[in-house]
């Protein structure tokens, strides 16, 4: 086995050259949605509202699968820090045996959930609505667990703008189907709802194509071992198992928690629902793409581990927080003096009954100006955690955290009957603490001492290691 030296700590430029095609990768999803419900909001607010919470309801469904298989990610990265080439593509394939193997426990779970709207109090008609888009949704769930794995790899070996075209040709094929689709253009009947669910299940499926058939090409692919590129390794399933599963499962609990606290808000009537998914779908132009700078910093922080380099996941992480904060003092500015005109935008399926819809919207986009900072700083910590192995922590702490926002809201809610811009607030709050709550298990250095793989291919220093962040097919 070829010994190696710790890798250099990454230099700016290095994280931006990871960092900013994820960035425009997330870009491209919060598009595809932004898109889908400015489409659906012509048909009025029923419809806007239920594209939220069909969408929210299939990611809560496919949180801990997704968590569980995207971990793939850390583990490839410390392998590549480590020079490990044949434990990446070993790793990859155990993520896409699990994908497959979750696939069918997702699809009994689509009936409770047509129970579950009923009994959060949403009325008959847009049950219709959500469960219509959730049911098609969950059918193409498939396809984001293979696409979970395979992106794990390329941003594990520091590939990410390949993600980031393929991205982007999905949010091109996306966009058109649902176009097409919901309005019945070409011929087509007009679906609606379903039209836009078809539409991203279409997109979904030309990412996974495309980064299956470059990960078929790649050169680590094709200088293994033709016979071990498939081979069964349950050694390495159980790692990532084991690193992957407390990640899946913050995800689940954390989505769970805060679709509870939307389906709530959503529970309050038509206007709220619409408020609060105009609010959400201008906080994922915030949000969503500073996921895509979380998801670099665990590759970053993974690689310098597999390479022995703590301070070098240090400094990774606190380049990545200049980043974030430099695009969050942007969004301020939008979201407190643009709020008037951001809300405009969806009032087309809207009468003149609905200004206390738009007021509220406007109120509630504005408000979340103040915890943009708090986002992005819990993004940005609990990637580092994630990608050095702290995942347990890290899980204990995020959890705890939405189910207290779940359990308050439906307290001060169906109980307490508080209104929606006091529950808004409360929501306001729980994100600064957990920010502060990541960033101080950050601090505390614990991290440092765990290891994800095996510690004989964390070596000292011999030789300083090539770290290419092109891909070589051939």
């Amino acid at each position: 086995m070829e010994k190696k030296g710790k890798i250099p700590p990454p230099s700016f430029r290095e994280l931006l050259a990871l960092a900013l095609p994820m960035i425009a990768s997330q870009a491209s999803e919060t598009i595809m949605q932004f898109v889908d419900r400015l489409f659906l909001s012509r048909f009025g607010k029923l419809s806007i509202a239920a594209s939220m919470s069909g969408g929210l309801s299939t990611f809560v469904f496919t949180a801990f699968f997704a968590g569980t298989v995207g971990y793939t990610n850390a583990v490839v990265a410390q392998y590549f820090g480590a020079h490990r080439k044949e434990r990446c593509i070993e790793t990859t394939a155990q993520g896409i045996y699990l994908s497959l193997l979750f696939t069918p426990l997702l699809l009994p779970l689509i009936p409770l959930v047509h129970r579950l709207f009923f009994l959060l109090g949403h009325s008959p008609e847009q049950v219709a609505l959500e469960f219509a888009y959730f049911r098609i949704l969950m059918f193409g769930a498939v396809f984001i667990l293979l696409r979970q794995t395979l992106v794990g790899f390329f941003l594990g070996i520091g590939q990410s703008k390949l993600v980031m075209v393929a991205n982007f040709i999905g949010m091109f094929v996306n966009i058109p189907f649902n176009y097409v689709l919901i309005f019945g253009k070409l011929g087509f009947p007009a679906l609606g709802i379903r039209g836009a669910a078809l539409g991203t299940v279409a997109g979904s499926a030309t990412i996974f194509m495309i980064l299956l058939f470059f990960y078929l090409h790649h050169g680590f692919y094709i200088e293994y071992a033709h016979g071990k590129r498939w081979k069964l390794r349950l050694d390495l399933m159980r790692r990532l198992l084991r690193f992957g599963t407390p990640a899946g499962s913050e995800l689940f609990l954390n989505v769970f928690g805060f679709n509870l606290f939307v389906q709530l808000m959503h529970s309050m009537g038509p206007d709220v629902a619409a408020a609060v998914t105009i609010t959400f779908n201008y906080d994922m132009v915030a949000f969503v793409p500073m996921i895509g700078l979380g998801i670099a910093v665990t590759s970053l922080v993974g690689r310098q581990m597999g390479g022995g380099n703590p301070e070098g996941a240090r400094q990774a992480t606190f380049l990545a927080l200049r980043v974030g904060y430099s695009y969050a003092a942007v969004m301020m500015g939008v979201f407190v003096f643009g709020a008037g005109p951001l809300v405009a935008l969806f009032a087309g399926g809207l009468g003149p009954e609905d200004g206390s819809l738009v007021l509220l919207a406007e109120s509630m986009l504005r408000l979340a100006a103040i915890y943009t900072l708090a986002d992005i700083t819990q993004l940005v910590f609990s990637g580092a955690l994630r990608g050095a192995g702290d995942t347990k922590v890290t899980m204990y702490i995020s959890v705890s955290m939405h189910w207290f926002l779940g359990i308050a809201s439906y307290i001060l809610i169906r109980i307490l009957g508080v209104g929606p811009l006091r529950m808004w607030v409360l929501f306001i709050a729980f994100v600064v603490v957990l920010g502060v709550l990541v960033f101080l298990r950050f601090h505390s250095g614990r991290w440092a001492e765990i290891r994800v793989i095996e510690e004989e291919d964390i070596l000292p220093e011999v030789h300083q290691p090539e770290v290419k962040t092109e891909a070589k097919w051939m």
